[in-house]
């Protein structure tokens, strides 16, 4: 592994893959919910999305990782809690659940994507870490950088997680 701190964690339940990456946010739990959940903010940072955000809603995504998809928003409890169910055409079906609590003067933000392939969710992990450090750099009011750089960077050590966790 390289010297990185890695925010991610792989795990597998039911034979298929569960990404859990979790950070604190120094910023107020309704700041983080709106960067979370909001169409605008979510453009500046992770994905584009169009449709009904509320419970039973479906939308389309696209992501700056290249994965674009549909989805539809089964929980949203603000500021604490969301749940999406998506999906690509012909693909397989995940659920991404955000759960956020305050913390010191922050807030935490815990992400799990949970159904993936096993062959892929180590990917999936260093994908959804260049993620959240995109949210740390739009959160902070820094452009965030190369989002398929830093999942190279990153894939290599996802890659180990996922043979530590079979």
């Amino acid at each position: 592994m390289t010297d990185q701190r890695l925010i991610g964690e792989l795990r597998e339940e039911g034979g298929l893959g569960v990404v859990h990456v979790e950070d604190v946010y120094a910023t107020g739990i309704d700041d983080l919910w709106s960067a979370i959940t909001d169409p605008e903010r979510l453009a500046r940072w992770v994905v584009r999305i169009e449709g009904e955000l509320r419970v039973g809603g479906e939308f389309t995504a696209a992501f700056t990782s290249g994965w674009r998809g549909m989805g539809v928003v089964e929980v949203c409890e603000a500021p604490h809690r969301l749940q999406v169910r998506t999906w690509e055409p012909g693909g397989v079906t995940t659920t991404i659940e955000a759960l956020l609590t305050p913390e010191g003067a922050g807030t935490r933000l815990v992400i799990e994507d949970r159904g993936l392939p096993l062959e892929e969710y180590a990917a999936h992990g260093a994908g959804w870490q260049a993620h959240v450090e995109d949210l740390a750099a739009y959160l902070a009011g820094r452009v965030p950088r190369s989002w398929e750089e830093r999942w190279h960077e990153l894939s290599a050590d996802y890659l180990e997680l996922a043979r530590a966790a079979r």
